[in-house]
């Protein structure tokens, strides 16, 4: 990785002016306050009013007399950014022997508190709320509680002493539900009586590690089948009908482990629990974590056709993460506290091929049937190519912006480049799989790559952070080549051509036609817009007209169409999907411009967008002289 060196002199008096702001943070410990922090903090977390959005914790901290530096975690693991939703925390009370003491929060970190713990005091009793958001935010700052479900990350509810790593520090959690309430989680219960329940000790690393899923209506279903582990589905839904799950997706989860155990050739797990809630008041997303994933969709996610069909990646991406984040995980982003910011160069191997291997066990699985798979696909690289922001901003430095990015507005996205590691990885890892096939004369995969790098002995979680050089190893061990200069290539360096040769490899190529992509057509079904960007080169929300993105280029953009501006009428008819389409199809015959009425900023104009080749959506044809290596990866490998 590339770093950029301070003068010495710059670095010391930087060490000495943190030293000075917080000497707690840096000086050793003694003997006493060593053995001190090895005994567990109690933490109590109330959920019983989690449908007004209130969570309420108490811990019982062990400490010694003394200035004492506490920390609300900032980094969070798998969002790549600090997300700690400090603006949330609120009502903190913290006593000795029962007297309030005072503290005082730093004024350069927000996340940063310090306390004077008064002689002879051995605990201190800490007591905060949490205002889980009902809009806005990202991943664990955004909306996660209902009426009927909640869900609880720890890292939301606790502070943690300084100076001591989060894998030796130890928790000692219990929890209460509503009443009449059932929790998924991946913490071993110690004991439970009526709605509380206590929890193993833990450190304080799987403790933040392993969220809780809590609802009303709660179900489990096991998805061991013939693995060792025991594995789990914990729905938290809105509804009792939300958790009518299809026999055909039961058993195609089952399926996703026995493909996930195959293709990793191990597993790093004593148990893994899939946590999916299911709301429509909720924001949808998913957060990888050891032995667990904390999955988020809308109410009907699993009775509902195209709900099902677009969210069917969610789980065995996530899924993936338990050994490529995991247990395999950059070095950049491995730390022994949640204050330091991450490396993220690496997250186009973090992110990128689990976004690649999610998909391919989407498929292999059955959750996606083979057309799907390949319309999802053909998606991601006319996206990619119609991505005019490639000209400017190489891959890596999305990766290096990425907190910077998630959340950012669909105006001007394909100028401006997005969290496109993801996407691209899928491209690029796709041309990594078909590259090894050919090279081997098709006896080696990257399934083969998976097996070494995140393989070893089945059982217990285990973190091995890897380098960049190492991973460049381990590639040619499994088939020699010269992957450095090919990633240099598509990632470190600016690159105005969309990655698409693992497609022409796998013995596909790009097309467009006027038949619909079934993926686009899902997103039209569920709400989520209509995708135009390959015919006038707009995105367009079907719930409210707005439009989002324009592509520079497009007849959108040569018509001056403004992204964020608001689609009233097409040809003088209120919009809608079916008449901007008829409309599309009619200017194909008639040679006429397409008239759009469009409101920006209260200001109303009529655009003429000059255009009439139809309706255009991508998909992936077969080349007859080439093998067919996409169908062999997308193809399950176990009975």
């Amino acid at each position: 990785m590339h770093s950029t060196r301070r003068p010495y002199t710059a670095a010391r008096l930087t060490l000495l002016s943190l030293l000075l702001l917080t000497p707690s943070l840096f000086l050793q410990k003694d003997g006493a306050a060593a053995e001190r922090a090895k005994e567990p903090v109690e933490i109590h977390v109330d959920m019983r009013h989690a449908p007004q959005r209130i969570l309420h914790a108490q811990l019982e901290m062990p400490v010694e007399p003394g200035p004492l530096t506490l920390l609300y975690p900032k980094y969070m693991p798998g969002e790549h950014g600090p997300t700690g939703p400090i603006s949330e925390l609120v009502a903190l009370v913290i006593k000795a022997n029962g007297e309030p003491i005072a503290w005082n929060r730093d004024s350069h970190d927000v996340f940063t508190f310090y306390v004077d713990v008064p002689a002879g005091v051995s605990e201190l009793e800490i007591e905060l709320d949490y205002l889980p958001p009902r809009t806005g935010g990202m991943f664990g700052n955004g909306p996660s509680t209902s009426d009927q479900v909640a869900v609880m990350s720890w890292n939301t509810m606790l502070l943690y002493p300084a100076g001591v790593s989060i894998h030796e520090l130890i928790y000692r959690a219990s929890l209460t539900l509503p009443d009449g309430w059932e929790y998924g989680t991946a913490l071993r219960a110690k004991k439970s009586r009526r709605n509380r329940t206590q929890f193993e000790d833990v450190s304080l690393a799987e403790l933040i590690d392993s969220p809780v899923t809590t609802g009303a209506h709660h179900r489990k279903i096991d998805l061991t089948g013939s693995a060792a582990a025991t594995h789990r589905l914990n729905l938290s839904a809105d509804s009792e009908a939300a958790l009518e799950i299809r026999p055909e997706t039961e058993a195609a989860l089952r399926k996703l482990v026995a493909e996930g155990i195959a293709l990793f050739d191990s597993y790093h797990y004593r148990s893994y629990d899939f946590l999916l809630t299911l709301s429509d008041h909720i924001d949808s997303f998913g957060l990888e974590h050891h032995e667990s994933s904390d999955n988020r969709l809308p109410e009907r996610s699993l009775i509902d056709d195209a709900e099902l069909n677009s969210n069917a990646g969610l789980l065995p991406h996530e899924y993936v993460h338990s050994w490529n984040a995991k247990t395999r995980r950059p070095a950049g982003l491995t730390r022994d506290d949640y204050q330091k910011p991450y490396e993220a160069d690496l997250l186009w191997v973090y992110e990128g091929l689990t976004s690649y291997l999610g998909r391919v066990l989407t498929s292999r699985s059955g959750l996606w049937q083979s057309d799907y798979a390949r319309d999802s696909l053909a998606l991601i690289a006319a996206g990619l190519a119609n991505r005019p922001g490639r000209s400017w901003r190489p891959l890596v430095d999305t990766t290096r912006a990425a907190y910077t990015l998630y959340g950012v507005p669909s105006e001007w996205k394909s100028w401006r480049r997005g969290v496109d590691f993801y996407n691209e990885g899928v491209l690029i890892w796709l041309e990594v799989d078909t590259q090894i096939r050919s090279i081997s004369g098709n006896t080696r995969s990257l399934d083969d790559f998976c097996g070494s790098f995140f393989g070893g002995a089945s059982g217990q979680p285990e973190l091995k952070p890897f380098t960049y050089d190492e991973l460049i190893q381990e590639l040619n061990r499994t088939a020699a080549y010269d992957w450095k200069k090919f990633f240099d290539d598509r990632i470190y360096s600016v690159a105005p051509n969309a990655p698409l040769g693992g497609i022409d490899n796998a013995g596909w190529k790009l097309v467009y036609t006027e038949e619909p992509n079934l993926v686009q057509k899902d997103y039209d079904e569920t709400g989520e817009g209509l995708d135009l960007r390959f015919s006038l080169g707009i995105q367009i929300s079907t719930e409210n007209g707005r439009i989002g993105d324009v592509l520079p280029g497009s007849p959108a953009a040569a018509a001056d169409i403004a992204p964020g501006s608001k689609l009233i009428a097409v040809n003088g008819r209120r919009w809608s999907s079916e008449i901007l389409q008829r409309a599309i199809d009619e200017a194909v015959t008639n040679g006429e411009p397409i008239r759009l009425l469009v409101e920006n900023s209260e200001f109303f104009r009529e655009a003429a967008l000059e255009y009439d080749g139809g309706e255009r959506y991508p998909h992936l044809e077969r080349v007859e002289k080439r093998t067919d290596l996409l169908s062999q990866i997308l193809a399950p490998r176990t009975p």
